[in-house]
């Protein structure tokens, strides 16, 4: 059974319990049992990106199919979240100690992912201009037989890829806006209390952000007060949230390191998820590896961790290197070289021409799927609030 059937499955096992269940009181079992298949879905997902099964085909590590299948698991998760939590419960349930301190919590951290959507998407609108600078470059150097003319040109592309790859990573200008525009929330004018937590009042995808906006204190403050349960809390509906907000920090972490960012200067490389857990290993597993990635990367200064991104980089920084000391005629032995490297460089924009719009098109899902969950959120805490039945 594939991932999108257990899925399936799960959602709809909640769904017809709860809705025979109106009480949920003397239903801890089956809590259990929900819990527990959550956070073996979660285990599962994870190490399938960790180590990916031999009978299926896998993608490189931190490549843009592999961002891909990471927010395919966020948003997987993030149903699943929301059936655990949310799905025909008393709403009421939500609003006791210690969930009515720990949901809004979540909630800020989900306005932080927000903002994080939104520089990402600018990220990857530097991506694919790296792209359309390499396909130059390409384009020059396919050309038989090659001469000064073509040389020039694939160099003065080059030179222009490399230092705005520099200028990504130093500097995380990738936008020149100079107001911070919220990807969540000014208001509309519209005062009734609920009307302006509608996901029509929040901000579209790719809103510039300030230049003194940094991804590295937002991913920061989004691991703030995150604490694993403890003791009775483990079986509880403190897990699950727990969980998810683990989950979103750390797939946000993954989409910082992996794409420019604006001021990643001091990322953090290691955030706290007791090793005890289950559910954990896998991320631990994935936190280590690209940890370690990171730390090669600042040695380089490459633009992201992306794996498109750092090939072009070396590709780029040699086919520069031919350049600076081409003469016509070059030898037979070093243009084999360099049509390898070429081809290498085309199949690499190739990629991106076939994967970074689908994976703009899914950050946006995302951010659009984390406003709607917001406000569901939001609206059965008012329910709590005022005492109401449960939803259904």
């Amino acid at each position: 059974m594939g991932a999108t059937d257990n899925q399936n499955s799960f959602l709809n096992r909640i769904s017809i319990r709860r809705n025979q269940v109106v009480s949920m009181e003397g239903n801890h079992d089956q809590e259990l049992e929900d819990l527990e298949h959550f956070q073996k879905h979660v285990a599962d997902r994870f190490l399938d990106l960790l180590c990916p099964p031999e009978d299926s085909p896998s993608d490189p590590f931190l490549s843009i199919a592999w961002i891909r299948k990471l927010l395919d698991v966020f948003l997987c998760c993030e149903a699943e979240f929301k059936a655990v939590v949310l799905m025909g419960r008393d709403p009421t349930q939500i609003t006791k100690p210690p969930l009515d301190r720990l949901v809004p919590e979540f909630l800020d951290r989900v306005v932080k992912a927000l903002d994080i959507c939104n520089a990402v998407s600018s990220g990857v609108e530097s991506v694919r201009h790296f792209q359309k600078l390499a396909e130059i470059a390409v384009s020059a150097l396919e050309q038989r037989p090659i001469g000064d003319g073509q040389v020039r040109r694939a160099k003065k592309a080059l030179n222009s890829l490399v230092t705005a790859m520099a200028i990504e990573d130093k500097e995380g200008q990738t936008t020149k806006a100079t107001e911070r525009t919220w990807s969540f929330g000014r208001r509309t004018g519209v005062s009734a209390p609920n009307k302006d937590r509608a996901a029509g009042h929040f901000r579209a995808l790719s809103w510039g952000m300030s230049k003194g906006w940094s991804s590295a204190k937002q991913i920061q403050a989004m691991s703030m007060n995150l604490v694993a349960p403890r003791g009775n809390e483990s079986s509880s509906l403190v897990q699950p949230v727990y969980i998810m907000s683990t989950i979103m920090l750390f797939v946000m972490w993954i989409l910082v390191t992996a794409v420019p960012c604006q001021e990643r200067t001091g990322l953090m490389t290691h955030f706290q998820v007791p090793r005890n857990l289950v559910w954990a290993q896998s991320l631990i597993g994935l936190q280590d590896k690209i940890a370690e990635e990171w730390k090669k990367k600042e040695k380089k200064c490459a633009a992201g961790l992306l794996e498109e991104l750092q090939k072009m980089e070396k590709l780029g920084q040699s086919l520069i290197e031919f350049a600076d000391n081409f003469q016509f005629p070059a030898e037979a032995e070093r243009l084999e070289e360099v049509a390898a490297q070429v081809a290498e460089l085309a199949e690499i924009c190739k990629r991106m021409e076939e994967g970074l719009v689908p994976l703009q098109q899914q950050i946006r899902e995302l951010f659009h799927r984390a406003v709607r969950s917001r406000t569901e959120v939001l609206e059965v805490l008012d329910q709590g609030g005022k005492g109401t039945p449960p939803m259904m």
